[in-house]
C-alpha cells in the first residue's frame, strides 16, 4: 500500500527528532548515549482498515481457542479410553490421547498466537527510555519500615497472648494438609497390586509367539523364550497392565551350570523362569548370551547372570530379577507353582 492510498489525516506527523537524539560523552558520563532509532509507524497505525483486519485475526484466533477447549472437554467425556485410531505415519495410537493433545495444543497455541499478533500490530510500539534509579530504599524509609514492624509486633500482643500465638501457628501448619488430601483424587491407591501378578499355582506357561502352552521339550539348551500366564489375551482390556508385571523369560541351562541352589530347586530340568521386566526402570529384557548365560537390558545395559539367580553383574539395576517357581502338570505342560516371591520391576517405596 502506497502513501497515496492513505488519507492525509492518517499520515504520521513530522518525525520527532528528539526520540533518536544522541547525547555526547562528557566527564560525568564517559560513554555516549546513542539514543533510540526513529520510530517507524506500522501500516495499522495509519490505516484503520488494516487495524480492523488485525483485530479480526486476533478475534478469530481466540475463537478457535475457545472451540478447541470445548473440543477438549467433549473428547474427554465421549471418547472411550481403550479406543485406538490409525494416524499416518505414526500408526495405531490412543484416540483419547490424540484428541486431548491436539485440542489442548491448538487452544494454547491460538491464545499465544493471538496475544502476539495483538501486541505486534495493535498495541503501542513506541520505545520509552527512563533513567535508572537506586533499587534499595533510602535510610529514612528503611528506618520507618522497621519502626512500623516493631510497632505492629507490639500491638499484636503475640508475646503475651500465647494461646492465640500457638493456635495460629497450629492452624497455619495444618492448613496445607487440605491440599495433600486433594491428591487422593489423582487415582485409587495401588494397594498390593504392585506386589502380585496373574501367576498362581497351576497357571500354564503360554508361549508369547504361538499362544500355545509350553512343554519342556519346546525349550532347548541355550534358547530364550518369552511366556505369559494362561488366560491372558492381547484383546483383554487390562492386557498391557497385567503383562507389564507378568511377562516371563524362560531359559534352559544345563543343571550342572546353575550356580544358585535355590534357582536350581525352582527350575525344571534346567529350565529357569525369570521376570522379563528389568529392575532398573522397567524395560523389557530381550538380549541373551548363551555362552555366559547373561541377559542384557537394551535400555541402560544392566546385565544379569541367569545361572546365578539373575544377580546384577553390571549396570544401574538395583537387585536381581525375581524368579518364578515352575514345574510340570500331569499332561506334561509347564506350569507355575505360585507367584513371584517379590515385586517385579523397579524398586518402589512400598517394597518390603
Amino acid at each position: 500500500m502506497s502513501s497515496q492510498d492513505i488519507p492525509e489525516e492518517n499520515l504520521p506527523a513530522a518525525q520527532d527528532t528528539s526520540h533518536g537524539a544522541v547525547k555526547l560523552a562528557d566527564e560525568q558520563n564517559p560513554f555516549a548515549d546513542p539514543g533510540l532509532p526513529p520510530h517507524e509507524p506500522r501500516v495499522q497505525d495509519i490505516d484503520e482498515r488494516a487495524a480492523k483486519r488485525s483485530e479480526r485475526t486476533v478475534a478469530l484466533l481466540f475463537t478457535v481457542s475457545m472451540l478447541a477447549t470445548i473440543g477438549f472437554i467433549a473428547s474427554y467425556v465421549t471418547i472411550p479410553v481403550d479406543k485406538s485410531v490409525y494416524i499416518w505415519p505414526i500408526g495405531h495410537i490412543s484416540a483419547l490421547n490424540f484428541a486431548l493433545g491436539m485440542t489442548l495444543g491448538l487452544a494454547l497455541f491460538c491464545i499465544g498466537a493471538g496475544a502476539v499478533h495483538w501486541a505486534r500490530t495493535l498495541m503501542s510500539d513506541h520505545e520509552l527510555a527512563d533513567e535508572r534509579h537506586p533499587i534499595e530504599a533510602s535510610p529514612e524509609v528503611r528506618a520507618k519500615v522497621m519502626d512500623d514492624f516493631r510497632q505492629g509486633a507490639k500491638e499484636s500482643v503475640l508475646g503475651r497472648r500465647k494461646l492465640i500465638r500457638n493456635t495460629m501457628f497450629g492452624a497455619l501448619a495444618l492448613f496445607p494438609l487440605s491440599g495433600v488430601v486433594l491428591l487422593r483424587d489423582l487415582g485409587p491407591l495401588p494397594g498390593t497390586k504392585l506386589r502380585h501378578t496373574l501367576w498362581s499355582k497351576g497357571k500354564l506357561l503360554v508361549n508369547m509367539n504361538t499362544n500355545e502352552p509350553l512343554r519342556p521339550s519346546d525349550l532347548i539348551v541355550g534358547s530364550l523364550t518369552f511366556a505369559k500366564p494362561e488366560g491372558l489375551e492381547e484383546h483383554d482390556h487390562g492386557f498391557q497392565t497385567e503383562i507389564a508385571k507378568a511377562a516371563l523369560m524362560l531359559v534352559r541351562i544345563q543343571p550342572d551350570d546353575i550356580k544358585d541352589k535355590r534357582s536350581l530347586e525352582w527350575s525344571h530340568e534346567g529350565i529357569l523362569a525369570y521376570s522379563k521386566i528389568c529392575t532398573h526402570v522397567g524395560c523389557p529384557i530381550s538380549l541373551y548370551e548363551q555362552q555366559t548365560h547373561h541377559a542384557l537390558c537394551p535400555c541402560h545395559q544392566s546385565t544379569f547372570d541367569l545361572s546365578d539367580g539373575a544377580k546384577v553383574i553390571f549396570g544401574p539395576a538395583g537387585h536381581a530379577l525375581p524368579q518364578l517357581r515352575i514345574g510340570v502338570n500331569d499332561e506334561g505342560y509347564l506350569e507355575a507353582l505360585g507367584d513371584f516371591d517379590e515385586p517385579v520391576g523397579p524398586a518402589f517405596w512400598e517394597r518390603g
